[in-house]
This record gives structure tokens, sequence and C-alpha cells, in this order.
């Protein structure tokens, strides 16, 4: 058998069928963008939203396995695709997060006139990386799948054309993003050169035994600098500059998609490179992640206490820096991981918590697009007297802020704090614990403030009609549909927070 013939590798299309199915649907929509005429562009949007369905569906029968595909021959253990029980549930929560942001995307994209065919073509092929790197198993496939990921997420933040809110966040974010893709390729160099491989199980087992001291100290700069580019991707502090422009210049429905499934990309990302690929170098990466975790949950939540309630965009920047609070939250068990024997348990922790934020944040996007329909200014003093408009709508709202904030009757936020602050305990790190428990005070506040708000009588103008007042807008059927699905999700895990529980004392790498 000749050498080429050796490197010839099976495919598994259904372990890969996830990203192939949103990859395949995103080029379908872009052609048939050519040909739909204007009036039935909207069925772009159904087909790209049935897509992500089927892409959803077809993780059943991947269920109770452990699949690998594109492995090295007479290697099993050096893979580059694997679909084990972390790689289903993160794309899970990315088809889903995608799925709830295509709802919202629907009537987004006729309000403001956006270029149907790209929108969702730019959309699917960013869900595409998104479910493609919790699966990847070697450095080149994550950076691959982190750029796919990345790159139509640019396009789509400065999609609004002559909006230069849009222009100046979409350039923000992809000049501040391309940097630290430069300096993460450096570091993943590094780590290549010094271990010769780029599949995480033999780069794991190289750096237990570097031959050489320099080569040592080539894999210890590698490491570091491979977890700035993904800290860039998670908005850790300080490399979460770009989040409030980014997120107050895209639409709605995108800042929404870059706070949840964005966010996954980079924790996954992370999780897969400390736990898989360096838990050698646990000893650098677990103090780094515990001070990132520190500063990042400080940062962003002092600033969400000091945001004006009555500037303009005042709610979309809150729900901004509260995510940078959050993903302080989320590094918290990655830290812990590096100072226990059984890191894959710790990263349990994150994944429940990643669920938990996923649907009440999305929730209070949709929310926010909602109130934006007739408030484009979109303050939190906006959503004055909400309850009196729409008592649904608020409820939603109200419940979704105070599983942000972790109290009752958002149990499942409650139960996912305590769950990532036993993390840190078990990890013997106590000052982290205190640290998270000041900031959880803090996010209390504003969380809390902006719930009141929802409640109070709406002021009435000045010289106020007479007769009877006008019947809200009707809420478009898409938009409803996200807000239901998003507060059904959150009932149902706050009815049954064991599920968090048993994703943080299972091991799901």
């Amino acid at each position: 058998m000749s050498p080429v013939t050796s490197l010839i590798q099976s495919v598994d299309w259904v372990a890969v069928a996830p990203p192939t199915i949103t990859a395949v649907v995103a080029l379908v929509v872009l052609v048939a963008d050519l040909f739909v005429p204007a009036a039935r562009k909207p069925l772009l949007g159904w087909a790209a939203t049935g897509g992500l369905v089927l892409a959803g569906l077809s993780l059943l029968p991947l269920l109770g396995g452990d699949r690998r595909t594109f492995c090295l021959p007479g290697h099993p253990d050096a893979c580059s695709y694997v679909a084990d029980p972390f790689t289903l549930v993160i794309q899970f929560l990315v088809l889903g997060g995608a799925l709830l942001t295509a709802l919202l995307s629907l009537d987004t994209i006729k309000d403001h006139d956006l270029p149907a065919g790209e929108y969702w073509f730019l959309l699917l092929s960013s869900a595409a990386g998104a479910a493609l790197l919790p699966a990847s198993r070697d450095l080149a496939t994550l950076v691959v799948a982190l750029e796919v990921a990345s790159l139509p997420a640019f396009a789509l933040v400065g999609l609004r054309r002559g909006d230069r809110l849009s222009s100046e966040a979409a350039l923000k974010f992809f000049l501040s993003s391309v940097a630290a893709t430069a300096v993460m390729l450096l570091g993943v160099s590094f780590v290549y050169a010094a271990t010769r491989s780029l599949y995480l199980s033999r780069v794991a087992h190289a750096l237990t035994d570097l031959p050489d001291a320099r080569l040592a100290t080539l894999a210890s700069a590698g490491v570091a600098l491979t977890l700035v580019g993904f800290a860039f991707k998670t908005a850790a502090a300080p490399f979460h500059f770009w989040v409030p422009d980014t997120y107050v210049g895209a639409p709605l429905p995108i800042a929404g998609y870059l706070s949840v499934v964005g966010k996954a990309v980079g924790f996954s990302g992370l999780i897969l490179v400390t736990v898989q690929g360096f838990p050698a170098y646990a000893d650098v990466w677990g103090p780094a992640l515990a001070v990132l975790a520190a500063l990042t949950m400080t940062v962003g939540n002092v600033a969400a206490l000091r945001q004006d309630p009555r500037r303009e965009h005042s709610a979309v920047r809150l729900l901004a820096w509260s995510s940078v609070g959050q993903a302080g939250y989320l590094l918290v068990p990655l830290a812990a991981a590096g100072y226990t024997h059984r890191p894959a348990h710790a990263i349990g922790a994150t994944v429940a918590y990643a669920l938990m934020y996923a649907a009440v944040n999305l929730g209070a996007f949709a929310v926010a697009a909602l109130v934006a329909r007739t408030r484009p200014a979109n303050r939190i003093t906006d959503y004055r007297g909400l309850y009196a408009r729409r008592p649904l709508v608020a409820l939603a709202m109200g419940f979704f802020l105070l599983c942000l904030a972790g109290l009752p009757p958002g149990i499942i936020g409650l139960f996912a704090k305590v769950t990532v602050f036993s993390a840190a305990v078990d990890a013997g790190l106590a000052w982290l614990a205190v640290v998270m428990a000041v900031n959880v005070v803090i996010a209390l506040y504003y969380y809390l403030q902006w719930t009141a708000v929802l409640f109070r009588g709406a002021e009435e103008p000045t010289a106020a009609p007479a007769g009877p007042r006008p019947p809200a807008p009707r809420i478009p059927a898409p938009l409803a549909t996200a807000i239901a699905l998003a507060t059904v999700l959150g009932l149902a895990l706050s009815g049954a927070p064991q599920l968090v529980l048993r994703f943080a004392s299972g091991a799901l790498l």
C-alpha cells in the first residue's frame, strides 16, 4: 500500500451531520436568493429556520454514542472530529440559539430593509462554524471553526448599510478580533513547534515530557498566547472592550446571537485547549483563568451598575455589560479545573450555567427587540409601564432578569450560580468564591432596578388625548414564538434544577 493510500480517511456522515446540514442550507439559501423575487424573500427566512430545525434533529441519532471521524489510520485516539456528550450539548446550545435568533430576525430584516439572502447566508455560515468547533479535536480545525464562526459575524454586525453606529461596531469588532486571532495563531504555531503535533490528545502527551528546556519555554509561551485568543472570544476582561459598542451597533437579534452563541464558541474552544490539550500546564492556565474570572465579573458588573437608564440604547448596553459579568461566572469552573485532579468534571458547571444563560439571555434580547419596534432608542426607562401595556411580556422579562440575578422564581439561575460557586470552593479557590459572591450582590441591584421599572406606572403625557387608550400593536408571530420558547425553557429548567446538578457532576469529556 502506498503512503498516499494510507492517508485516505473514512467519513462518518451521521457524526458530521449538524454542521454539514447547516452549511448546505446556507449555500442553498444564498443561491435561491438569486432567483426568488423580492415579494417572496421572506421564504428564505423560513427555509433557514427549517434548516436549523433539521440540523438540531440530526443530533438525535448521535445520543448515547461517542463517534469519531477524520482519524489517522491506525490511531483511533488522534481524530479531528469527535461527537461525544460535550460536543452534543454545545451543538444543541448553538443550534438552539441560532434558531431563536432566526425567529427574532424574520421581522427585523423586513423592518430595517436588510438584504435577506446575505443575512441568512451569514447567520447559517456562522452557526455552522460554531457547531463544528466543539467537535474539533485538533488545533488546526479549532482555528478554522473559530474563524468560520467569527468572520460572518463581522458582516452581520455591519449589515445595516448607511448606519454609522453599525459601521463603527463592525470595524471595531473586526480589528480587535483579527488582532486576537493573530496572537492565537502565533501561540498555536509555538505549541506545534514544541510538540510536532496538532491533535489535542498528542499535544497533551507531548507536553508532559518535553526533552529540552527551550522547548518547554516555547510551549509555555504558546499556551499563554493561545489562551489570549480564546479570552477575546469569551469577552473576558481586559479583552472585552469591543462588546458594548458592537452590541449597540448590531441588529438586536445579532447582538443576542453574539452574547450566547459567540460565548459558546469561545468557551467550548477554551475548554478543549485547556482540559484536553494543555492539562500538563494547569499550573499556568489555572491561576491565569482565576484572575481573568475575577477581573471579568467585576468589570462587567460595575460597568452595568453605572448605566444611565435615560441614555439612548441603555437597555442593550446594560445587557452587554451584564454578558461580560456573566462571562466571569462562566470562567470560574474553568479556573477550578486547573486545581483539581478531575478537570473534566469541573467543566460541567460551566456547561450547565451556559445552558441557563443562553435561554434567558436570548429571551431578554427578544423582549428588547419587541420594545425597540415602538421605542427605537431602547432606553431602560422605555420599559416603564410595560406590565400595563403587555402583561405577559413584562412577566417574561421579569423572569429572565431574575434568572440572570439568581433569584426566585428564577430557580435555575440560583442553582446555576450555586453550582459554579461550589466548583470554586471545592477547588480551594476561596478568594474567587468571595469575589463571585460580592459580584452577585452588585448584580442584584441593576437587575432588580430594571425589573421594578417594568411594573411601574407609565408616565402620562402632559396633554393626554381624550378617550380610551389605543391598543398596543400586535406582536409578530415569530417574535412572540421566540419569547414563548425562551420562557418555557427557563420555566422547565427552573422546575427541574437537578438537570443543572447532573451536568455539573458528570464528566462530559
